[in-house]
């Protein structure tokens, strides 16, 4: 599984998706859309908006996220258990 996380310096919502990709281990690239504007290109590309955190999961854009939907996300695709 291929995960992109799109982020911004200081988004309490980013920190949240990357806490718990850490938690489960679960691998991940972080372009930090601030930094370097090329990754704000691909995000506006991708999901039409400039909201982080934006998750690329194999090609499946979840826009302007929160742990929660990303959590409910992976667990229906079997990457974290249900509980």
């Amino acid at each position: 599984m291929n995960i992109i996380v799109y982020t911004k310096t200081g988004c309490p919502w980013c920190k949240g998706v990357l806490d718990l990709l850490n938690g489960r281990k679960i691998p991940y690239e972080e372009r930090n859309v601030l930094i370097d504007p090329v990754y704000m290109d691909e995000l506006i590309k991708k999901s039409a908006q400039t909201k982080t955190p934006t998750l690329d999961i194999d090609g499946a854009i979840i826009a302007d996220s929160d742990k929660e939907q990303v959590e409910a996300y992976l667990k229906e695709k079997g990457v974290i258990p249900k509980e």
